[in-house]
């Protein structure tokens, strides 16, 4: 059983500096050089530049990679929104993406993308720009302490060292003026990205899935990677226990005559014996309920290796389809507590309570899911939405291309992350939150560099963060923090598609969608549900039983 990624080493945080003290700081063009070679070599073939007068030999350098046709670059104003960018191409590649930025403050704004990434076990690549080390805590202009920034959340050391399955760092100490040599590229020095394999040690795994099968067991799937999917699907037919299987994990709509309808609450008024849970960690309610569950018995088996929970639980790192077919023959565990029973009922109740309020916000979703369901992919964006499309998106077609940013992440860079896994898709979809939306407003700025045709950035527009509106502990607070903890707003979101170039379309009613239109101008859908048909229906909803 895998214990959790290798330390970082406990010497201080290696640069490019090191490798290039000879010429650093008399001409920066070898430096930025090695750097570029050094990316080549480890197999890294796109790259998104902030450009900056300190990263000027790096970006110049890369040009040349470029034109010799061995690397792809794109380009952005803003880091964080960058960050975000360079995730979402690594999660479309499965490849490496490095992210360029000058030095001081531009390179702490990768800090919130470098942290997602080390939770997704993502081969997300920071690449800094850095002023001489001896104007370090100087207070020279853009001089900051930027060796070892990301902490634990970034590999420190060289390409050499690091496993392809998290964050690196790489900071290159250089001096603003450099000349350029006559230095080009060739196809000689590209080398492949090939991360380290597991260590597989099923054996503990397969006891406990063949043990106390009178428990109850019950598997909870969340986000996949494409190549996993069809193992995992196959795995839980034989298993034949109950299923709570994600929208990200690409078979929500496959798996659903294993599927738990309202299983947040079912589970957790009739708890199982046992949780296997298949990729990242879910977003439902039941996942934290299990803090305050100890007797069941939980076993995670995901890419980053770490367990989800503070609780003793159980987990192996690997890939899902290396350890499924690890596993071997898999004995039928069943339904043994009958929590399918009924399941066609509580559907019927939930469809039945989106048909009584139809301009309700969970009503809306479900609409829009059939329209987005037929694209070419769904990126859903924050809590609300992608809690909202797990209980209420249409069952009837799969959808297995979803997305979503669910390592440590509320609301950042979720525009940014799903223009970069999308670049080069058509009629893709994102569904986001209003305050998500706000707080990414430099994220279109990528919409001149991809594909845009059938493309549709959806914004719910409630006025502002209503997930806390359905924290109980809230009805105990004062008006004041509360409007301190929703945000409440006006902001009208055609002033964003105006400032982008997007076409925009407001929906309030059902009807509204009648006027839905794609096309090859990306459209921004702004959804306004009504406050009182959302408010009835939540509270018909926390009386279903």
């Amino acid at each position: 059983m895998d214990e959790g990624r290798r330390k970082n080493p406990p010497s201080r945080a290696w640069t490019f500096a090191s490798a290039c003290a000879s010429t650093a700081g008399v001409n920066s063009w070898y430096p930025a050089v090695e750097v570029v070679k050094s990316c080549l070599r480890a197999g890294i073939g796109e790259f998104v530049v902030c450009a900056g007068a300190r990263n000027a030999a790096l970006l110049e350098a890369l040009a040349r990679a470029e034109a010799a046709g061995l690397v792809r670059v794109w380009r952005h104003f803003e880091e964080r929104s960058a960050g975000f960018f360079a995730l979402g191409r690594t999660m479309e590649t499965a490849r490496p993406c490095a992210v360029i930025t000058t030095s001081g403050t531009a390179a702490a704004e990768l800090l919130p993308a470098i942290i997602e990434a080390h939770y997704q076990a993502r081969p997300l690549v920071a690449i800094t720009a850095d002023r001489p080390a001896e104007l370090r805590g100087t207070g020279a202009p853009q001089s900051i302490e930027q060796p070892g920034i990301f902490g634990n959340h970034a590999w420190q050391g060289t390409f050499d060292d690091w496993d392809g399955k998290q964050p690196i760092h790489l900071n290159a100490e250089l001096d603003e003026a450099f000349e350029p040599g006559d230095e080009n590229f060739s196809r000689e020095i590209l080398g492949d990205f090939s991360p380290a394999k597991e260590r597989l040690d099923v054996a503990a795994l397969a006891r406990w899935l063949r043990e106390e099968h009178y428990k109850g067991i019950v598997v909870l799937v969340g986000g996949l990677e494409p190549d996993e999917r069809e193992e995992v699907f196959h795995f839980c037919q034989d298993l034949g226990a109950p299923v709570l299987a994600e929208a990200t994990s690409g078979l929500r709509e496959a798996l659903q005559s294993l599927a738990i309808h309202d299983a947040d609450r079912l589970l957790k008024a009739r708890p199982p014996g046992k949780i296997l849970r298949l990729g990242e960690v879910p977003s439902g309610r039941f996942w934290r309920d299990l803090e305050n569950l100890p007797q069941v018995s939980v076993w995670s088996v995901c890419s980053n290796g770490l367990p989800g929970l503070a609780r003793e639980s159980k987990v192996l790192r690997g890939s899902l389809d290396r350890v499924i077919q690890a596993l071997g023959p898999i004995e039928l565990a069943d339904d043994a507590l009958d929590y399918l029973t009924g399941a066609g009922s509580r559907a019927v109740k939930i469809d039945e309570l989106l048909e009584s309020f139809p301009d309700s916000e969970p009503a809306l979703v479900r609409t829009l899911s059939h329209y987005a369901s037929i694209g070419g992919g769904v990126f859903l964006g924050n809590s609300m939405p992608i809690r909202e499309w797990n209980d209420f998106a249409q069952w009837l077609r799969p959808v297995p291309s979803v997305r979503a940013n669910r390592g440590v992440n509320g609301i950042d860079g979720q525009i940014s992350t799903w223009l970069g896994w999308s670049a080069e898709v058509s009629d893709t979809w994102a569904v986001v939150g209003d305050l998500t939306a706000l707080y990414d407003l430099a994220a279109p700025f990528m919409l001149g560099q991809i594909n845009c045709q059938g493309r549709v950035l959806t914004v719910i527009n409630n006025g502002g963060g209503k997930i806390f509106e359905r924290l109980p502990r809230l009805q105990s607070m004062s008006p004041r923090a509360i409007e301190w903890m929703t945000n409440p707003h006006v902001a009208d979101f055609s002033g964003l598609a105006t400032l982008w170039g997007l076409n925009h379309l407001r929906i309030r009613t059902v009807d509204d969608f009648d006027k839905f239109e794609p096309g090859e101008k990306p459209l921004l859908l702004e959804i306004i549900p009504d406050a009182k048909q959302t408010t009835a229906f939540w509270a018909a909803w926390d009386r279903m039983k």
